[in-house]
């Protein structure tokens, strides 16, 4: 697959895959950004965190550190299996960001991190057996970052369903291409929709305000970003991993107030280093009702250690501050349907 590349300016040129129809978010969108050593870049805020921060955080103090090891609640638990194994739509968060959704009679996952690897460990179940996962029809992968691209459960999945189409964004089929065989790969920039062969889904790949890196020379090479679902009676955004910024806005003034809205809210402090990728409790609030959202739908805590506070707490403050999300939140149980 080839990309086509726009030139705008010495310092900053536009790609998309041009096999992929684009919904523009204004009249003068050319696509995504990439500047001159070939990155990809946000939208309205460069990331400029580096590897100082990242070692001036390791090496502080977490005034939260006795919360955190004193925390003992884990995510609650209360399987489906009457959704799981029938054939109503339905929408199973298994944790972390990982949710497993079935929409038009076709099965979709998105990010998922399945089985432990070397350095993330689960603290909160799967809500049932791995081998009990239905056939997957489609894989949503947001980004490179290990906890949504996990080569561990990609290989396993990519073993078992040997027919799964894979949804990602730019640059990310270079990384899994070799994983399993035959896979059927479709990269898109921001605001570009999927060719799906007409089962009456839609699904467009939306921008965030983030970043990738798996290895130390290709920061930023590929793309990250979130899914927009619409299946003609209900829409579901899953927004990945993302700073707070207007492209929230843009979203919904592109593609539509969105019902179900899968927010990361975890991994979030300290907010001096983790606001540029990890929204916070509050700020996915004003997001969230930026887009005007029905559901809110927290994801991104409670299932691995990624940062300093307690697992529970992005939970306790959105519970804490409820009355200002205008709409409804939904309490995000391992296993249980959560659509309406």
């Amino acid at each position: 697959m080839g990309y086509r590349t726009v030139e705008k300016e010495p310092s900053l040129t536009f790609i998309d895959n041009p096999e992929l129809v684009t919904i523009s978010p204004s009249a003068d969108w050319q696509g995504t950004p990439v500047d001159q050593q070939g990155r990809f870049t946000n939208l309205y805020h460069p990331f400029e965190s580096g590897f100082g921060d990242l070692l001036k955080w390791q090496m502080g103090k977490n005034p939260q550190k006795e919360a955190k090891r004193s925390e003992q609640r884990r995510l609650s638990v209360e399987f489906d299996s009457l959704a799981l194994y029938g054939e109503e739509d339905y929408l199973l968060w298994l944790g972390h960001s990982t949710y497993l959704m079935q929409i038009n009679g076709k099965v979709f996952l998105t990010d998922p991190l399945l089985l432990d690897n070397t350095f993330l460990k689960r603290e909160s179940p799967l809500p049932f057996p791995l081998e009990k996962l239905p056939a997957l029809d489609y894989l949503l992968i947001s980004h490179n970052h290990r906890d949504h691209l996990d080569a561990k459960s990609l290989k396993y999945l990519f073993e078992k369903n040997s027919g799964m189409k894979i949804l990602t964004g730019l640059g990310i089929g270079e990384i899994i291409g070799s994983w399993g065989d035959n896979l059927e790969i479709q990269e898109a920039g921001w605001y570009q929709q999927y060719l799906l062969q007409d089962i009456g889904v839609e699904i467009t790949y939306v921008p965030s305000r983030h970043w990738s890196r798996r290895g130390l020379l290709d920061q930023n090479k590929s793309l990250w970003g979130g899914f927009f679902i619409k299946n003609g009676s209900y829409s579901v955004y899953f927004m990945g991993d993302s700073g707070h910024g207007p492209h929230f806005q843009d979203i919904s003034n592109t593609l539509g107030a969105p019902d179900y809205c899968l927010m990361g809210v975890g991994a979030f402090r300290p907010e001096w280093f983790m606001a540029q990728a990890h929204i916070s409790p509050t700020d996915a609030i004003e997001a969230f009702n930026m887009m005007g959202g029905k559901y809110f739908i927290p994801m991104h805590f409670g299932t691995f250690d990624l940062s300093d506070e307690p697992r529970m707490e992005p939970w306790d403050l959105l519970v804490e501050k409820r009355d200002n999300i205008n709409g409804l939140l939904l309490e995000p149980i391992l296993g249980k349907n959560l659509l309406r």
